[in-house]
């Protein structure tokens, strides 16, 4: 086997195979932001790229795999910009007063991205006619704010409470928050997200023992 610095470095076409790939997914996203699920066909997706059809049946399967492409494109670009904030805090509370606002803030510069997932999420079936991206697929957010509200329970800074039910819970909180913004574009997100995020920490943060009173003799 040849060294490191002799393996050929990545071909052009692979760079613009990669452009191009994003691209279309920028495009589908514009497209699904503006006309829906339904309305997004690869025709309609192609047409507003200036692109054919072809090219499109190039880089992606089929329609369905375009839409998990899109939806996996969006998800990486949000947690890219918003988990290194997270990850700087050092208490739980102060990671929810990031988490929670951050992806309000991420969303206001983002809107059709977050339109075009929540397009995908809530149209895009199995062949049996489930929903591709049913209650299953949470399951990755509720693992990561099990393991946050652990952490918080054994360094004392929560109180004890069942940390798969505020994972639900939390998670439910912020999918409705984006929907109603979806819906009420004035709404102010970023106020609705601080106070989504105190209302989560007095939830379970624990509450300082009060001392005890010197009773008067």
């Amino acid at each position: 086997m040849g060294s490191d610095s002799e393996q050929p470095e990545e071909k052009p076409e692979s760079f613009i195979r990669s452009n191009r790939r994003r691209q279309i997914l920028e495009g589908a996203i514009a497209t699904l932001a503006a006309v829906g699920f339904a309305g997004a066909s690869l025709a309609r997706i192609a047409k507003d790229l200036s692109i054919s059809k072809g090219v499109i049946s190039y880089h992606f399967e089929s329609k369905d795999d375009l839409m998990i492409k899109v939806v996996e494109y969006g998800y990486q670009a949000m947690v890219e910009a918003v988990l290194p904030q997270i990850l700087e805090q050092k208490t739980v509370a102060d990671s929810l007063r990031t988490h929670i606002p951050e992806l309000a803030r991420y969303a206001l510069d983002h809107r059709p991205t977050l339109l075009a997932i929540g397009e995908v999420m809530g149209h895009l079936r199995r062949p049996d006619g489930r929903l591709h991206y049913g209650a299953e697929g949470n399951e990755i957010f509720y693992e990561g704010l099990e393991q946050m509200y652990r952490s918080g329970q054994e360094s004392g800074e929560l109180r004890d409470f069942d940390v798969r039910v505020m994972a639900i819970t939390q998670q439910a909180s912020i999918d409705a928050m984006f929907a109603y913004w979806a819906n009420h574009p004035e709404h102010d997100l970023v106020a609705h997200a601080e106070q989504l995020a105190d209302l989560f920490i007095h939830a379970i943060r624990r509450e300082p023992t009060p001392r005890a009173t010197r009773r008067k003799s």
